[in-house]
């Protein structure tokens, strides 16, 4: 079973780096994700010529050449063949035709998913390989710091397990769950969670317009604030509520912020919006 949590590449056995440098890394599918992953993997030392991509946009195809100098390809062809780990990383409404066109190509590899939604029995059936991992980064991956959540089938072995990990350590953190159930759930926090933080951004910026800051004071104001205040919930052995109420004087301005939206059930409808989030990621996988 997958051991839970953890930093990317911890446990990497030795000697399994180099043999990584050297394989073929085979993506299917160019954009935001598997370019995160990619620089990643550039920016590391991996060589050009052990990565490849299918991606049928030309523009992006461009794209991926000029940034990385990597073999991108417009359809799949024999040379998928390869490839000993394969990154599926189309959208997911996008897979059936993806998998009819690359599926044959691949049966050999090592799949890895960053698909939402899409199960890892559809990856099996795809590629006629049980060996499946199914990972949820979210975009900060973008800028090394992702959260990707990772769900191996009992066909993967440690080894395999750890080269995952080493394909996503330079996006960030990972954590791995038991059931593949679990990562609807990681979807809605982290997988959408970027979101949800912009969201909030938004709001605090229309309400420093409202309140006379022009545009790039609520920006600065509202970036730093967030930013300040994750950091300090990880780095600090206090729980969340210790620290809000560290903050929170009866009577304050703080206080009377959090009256206000407890008063409109702010907290309600946001965990209620996360829930609405797995029950469309359990959907996807139905699809």
């Amino acid at each position: 079973m997958p051991s839970r949590g953890g930093r990317s590449g911890r446990g990497t056995p030795a000697g399994y780096t180099a043999r990584m440098n050297t394989s073929t890394i085979a993506f299917i599918g160019g954009g935001n994700m598997a370019s995160a992953v990619i620089g990643g993997l550039r920016a590391g030392g991996r060589a050009a010529d052990s990565l490849l991509v299918v991606e049928p946009f030309e523009p992006q195809r461009h794209k991926l050449r000029q940034s990385f100098g990597i073999e991108a390809l417009a359809a799949p062809d024999a040379s998928l063949a390869r490839a000993v780990t394969v990154v599926w990383a189309v959208k997911p409404q996008m897979f059936p035709e993806a998998a009819a066109a690359c599926g044959g190509h691949v049966a050999q590899a090592l799949q890895v998913s960053v698909m939402a939604g899409i199960r890892s029995d559809a990856l099996v059936k795809a590629s006629g390989s049980a060996r499946v991992v199914r990972t949820m980064p979210n975009t900060p991956a973008l800028i090394g710091r992702g959260m990707a959540g990772l769900y191996a089938r009992p066909e993967v072995d440690a080894a395999a397990r750890a080269e995952v990990e080493a394909l996503f350590a330079p996006t960030g953190q990972t954590l791995w769950v038991a059931r593949e159930d679990d990562l609807d759930a990681v979807t809605a926090l982290s997988g959408s969670g970027p979101a949800y933080v912009f969201y909030f951004i938004e709001a605090m910026m229309q309400a420093a317009a409202e309140m006379g800051l022009d545009e790039a004071q609520g920006r600065q104001l509202a970036q730093a604030t967030f930013a300040g205040a994750a950091a300090l919930a990880q780095q600090s052995p206090l729980s969340p509520a210790t620290l809000r109420e560290q903050v929170t004087s009866k009577g304050g301005t703080t206080f009377a912020a959090l009256s206000s939206l407890d008063a409109s059930g702010v907290k309600a409808a946001f965990v209620k919006a996360l829930h609405a989030a797995r029950t469309r990621a359990e959907e996807l996988g139905r699809a």
